[in-house]
């Protein structure tokens, strides 16, 4: 099963996805400029073979809700990300507000 849903954050609309999938649920919240993922989200692959894409995102593991998405330190986030002031342990919810 799919969801996807509009979420508020500080007055500002993002969306937030929940995929799923047999033992598993994939999360992502996105704005226009990049995302969040649960730890599913290969950043290195990313930072290395996807780089000329300059993508946006950040990782949290352990998460199994988009609340808790939002309120997990990220674990790791790309390169690109880090250049928009987007780091590991920041705030999901605050890498997001970052992205906008």
């Amino acid at each position: 099963m799919v969801e996807v849903q509009p979420i508020s954050i500080d007055g500002h609309q993002v969306v937030a996805i929940s995929v799923k999938l047999p033992k598993t649920t994939l999360l992502v919240v996105t704005t226009e400029k990049g995302y969040i993922m649960c730890g599913a989200l290969d950043v290195g692959l990313l930072n290395e073979r996807l780089s000329d894409r300059q993508i946006i995102a950040g990782r949290a593991v352990g998460v199994k809700t988009i609340e808790q998405l939002l309120e997990a330190p990220l674990e790791s986030v790309t390169k690109t990300a880090e250049e928009l002031g987007v780091f590991a342990g920041m705030k999901g919810r605050d890498a997001i507000l970052a992205m906008l």
